[in-house]
């Protein structure tokens, strides 16, 4: 397993992690304002 972390221990990788879970928040965000919000305050 430590060759495992060795092998991921570059500052890009935790740049691209940080970038994914980034776009990842967002997209959620997204999400619920756009579809979950408005099937509250709109029920059908």
């Amino acid at each position: 397993m430590a060759h495992l972390t060795e092998q991921f221990d570059h500052p890009a990788w935790l740049t691209a992690a940080g970038t994914l879970a980034g776009y990842g928040l967002v997209l959620l965000f997204m999400f619920l304002l756009l579809f979950v919000v408005p099937y509250f305050l709109f029920p059908a």
